[in-house]
């Protein structure tokens, strides 16, 4: 017997749900400690998302014990809790892979196994994908139950409500099952509360109610008081109201750790049909005294010790681009009273942790609410406020409608601060910031900016903080190459570059993150390295000036290509019709996968050896071009 076998006997026998379903339901419990223990392990080495996953090992193991999976479609929201369902449905030997490059992905993948039925990485999905899957068992005449499994964060996005109206006037087979992990297991979520939760989910239950409206739909005044009786008394010990309104049957809320409830309540509502709403308590980081007291810390975890919970050291020095942000932010708002910050839910991700307690009064978290923070930022500029939204760049995507429609068609002083721009590592594609600088440079009025070094991200805020109009800059995630940031702010001149190293032949057009690289391979290629800053408006004297004194322009940018900034410098040279042999170096038409940033840039052709390799092989055609010229003259 290993090792494995000897300390998780009972997981050691899961390969997939139908082994789950094997066992007593009395070795569940110690199964959900051993499937406890073994994530506590697995994610130490490989960092990911820990916490979240751990308040939710028993409601996996009762959610596989109960449905037919993979038939039955279990549809989980985000992906941030799903760790112990990737371990119960075949994968638990590789979750050493998890986040590396082909490994595991961090988040739920439809390529990755059938267990995982709808891709995600963005929150709010499940209920609209999970009705969709309802529907179309419906019409295929299938009995497959539908669940959807959603965090109480999760429900703060209008997409989830407007998935509930749908769905609660439809009589489509569909759970949801609400991942409440804000409140506390307090005694009203104990004894009564899953006995209330077992009892309306009952078939006696449903029995009486059904039969009650038939007797009374012949008396309608008498149906409508037994109605409202019913509604009250319901919503006297059960906050299921609002639910219950959008056309859904509420039950709940119940312990999430009690495997023996929730397994009943499971199989109670198998039989229903309709739309049903399940509200289940949970406790982040359940079981793991690090993450149960830093829920927020173990979040997201790099890889740690998990004796004693301590993160490994990081070995990078200097502050991150995030950290940069952050700073400014208060220095800003000591400067500009005006000034007010909104993020939708990242608040710690986006680096405003401290400005959030240092002005309480002009910090707005709305919630994972993309949409609502970017037209609440417009309505603010529009009387006379100084709006900062500070959002990752995958989810500045979701609010695109606002950002072109209520900022930027009327013209307003709303600052975008777009952390994570480019490639994200071990995220991969969901979380990929490397379509911005494509989405933004086509809307009118918009100001571009992408720094390269950390004192650079820091003016070209103060930059847009000083601009009258809609602005943008965007940074990568992590450290910057240790550039001393200057405490003092001064403007950047609008959509002018700057001409870092003077070479001869070859010109390199850098945007952002890529002009280290630019540099380090221009002492190879003797080049001119230029830090263009701005993507829009880009420098169109400047480039019209390096087309005319070098023989090769070569721009390079951490986004795809397809529309991006080097679209931009094509546009330029097409506009003053100036011919000449020009490299655009960015990603390429296909999503990414996980892995080293690093790494992924070289991959990708955007670091020192990428650029050396795209110039010598520029160099190679032409040379053979101008031999098979010279050999077929016609």
């Amino acid at each position: 017997m290993t090792t494995t076998e000897k300390r998780y006997p009972l997981l050691h026998k899961i390969d997939s749900p139908a082994d789950l379903r094997q066992l007593a339901e009395t070795e569940l419990e110690p199964l959900a400690h051993e499937l406890r223990n073994f994530l506590i392990q697995s994610v130490s080495k490989t960092g990911g998302h820990l916490s979240s996953s751990l308040g939710t090992v028993e409601l996996t193991v009762a959610l596989h014990y109960v449905y037919n999976t993979p038939d039955d479609r279990l549809v989980w929201d985000v992906g941030h809790q799903a760790y112990p369902h990737k371990i119960l449905t075949g994968r638990r030997e590789r979750m050493d892979t998890l986040r590396k490059k082909d490994g595991l992905s961090g988040f739920i993948k439809r390529d990755e196994s059938e267990y995982d039925t709808f891709g995600v990485g963005h929150s709010s999905t499940s209920i609209s994908a999970a009705l969709g899957m309802a529907i179309a068992a419906q019409k295929s005449g299938s009995h497959r139950k539908a669940v959807a499994i959603i965090g109480d964060g999760a429900m703060t996005a209008g997409m989830a409500f407007e998935a509930l109206n749908h769905a609660g006037h439809l009589d489509n087979d569909l759970l949801v099952i609400l991942n409440d992990n804000e409140m506390s297991i307090s005694p009203n979520v104990g004894g009564m509360s899953n006995y209330l939760a077992k009892l309306l989910s009952g078939k006696l239950y449903t029995s009486v109610r059904e039969s009650g409206k038939k007797v009374l739909s012949v008396v309608p005044p008498m149906r409508e008081l037994a109605r409202r009786a019913e509604e009250h008394m319901k919503g006297m010990v059960i906050p299921g109201t609002l639910f219950e309104e959008l056309g859904f049957h509420y039950y709940g809320p119940v312990d999430g750790h009690d495997i023996p409830t929730l397994i009943t309540t499971l199989q109670n509502l198998q039989q229903h049909k309709g739309p049903q709403f399940l509200h289940v308590v949970t406790k982040k980081g359940r079981g793991y005294q690090p993450a149960e007291d830093n829920p927020c810390t173990y979040h997201g975890v790099t890889p740690f010790d998990p004796g004693s919970g301590r993160m490994h050291p990081s070995q990078a020095s200097g502050p991150s681009y995030t950290e940069v942000f952050g700073e400014w932010l208060c220095d800003m708002a000591k400067e500009e009273p005006n000034l007010i910050a909104i993020t939708p839910a990242m608040c710690e991700g986006s680096g405003m942790v401290k400005f959030s307690r240092l002005f309480a009064d002009r910090f707005y978290d709305v919630g994972i609410a993309e949409q609502h923070a970017v037209t609440l930022a417009a309505g603010l500029a529009c009387d006379g406020i100084k709006p900062v939204v500070a959002i990752y760049s995958t989810f500045l995507q979701r609010a695109y409608d606002q950002l072109i429609h209520d900022v930027a068609i009327q013209n307003l002083p709303v600052i975008f601060a777009i952390d994570r721009a480019g490639l994200v590592g071990a995220d991969g594609a969901t979380h990929a910031g490397s379509f911005d600088l494509s989405y933004l440079r086509c809307i009118p009025n918009m100001v571009v900016m992408a720094p390269s070094d950390e004192n650079e991200c820091r003016q070209m805020l103060y930059t847009a903080a000083r601009h009258n109009g809609p602005t943008a800059v965007r940074y990568p995630r992590g450290r910057g190459p240790g550039t001393a940031v200057e405490k003092r702010m001064k403007p950047l001149e609008l959509g002018k570059g700057r001409i870092l190293r003077q070479g001869s032949a070859v010109a390199i057009l850098a945007f952002g993150s890529r002009v280290q690289a630019a540099l380090a391979a221009a002492d190879e290629l003797n080049a001119t390295v230029v830090d263009m800053r701005f993507v829009k408006p880009i420098d169109e004297a400047l480039i019209v000036t390096m087309a005319s004194s070098h023989e090769l322009l070569l721009t390079i940018e951490e986004n795809v290509v397809m529309g991006g900034a080097g679209s931009a410098v094509n546009e330029v040279l097409a506009a003053h019709n100036i011919a000449i042999p020009l490299i655009n170096l960015g990603l390429p038409d296909e999503y990414w996968e996980q892995g080293e940033h690093e790494s992924l840039l070289e991959a990708y052709g955007l670091g020192q050896e990428g650029i050396i390799n795209a110039v010598n092989h520029f160099h190679q055609q032409a040379s053979c071009n101008t031999i098979a010229a010279r050999t077929n003259p016609h």
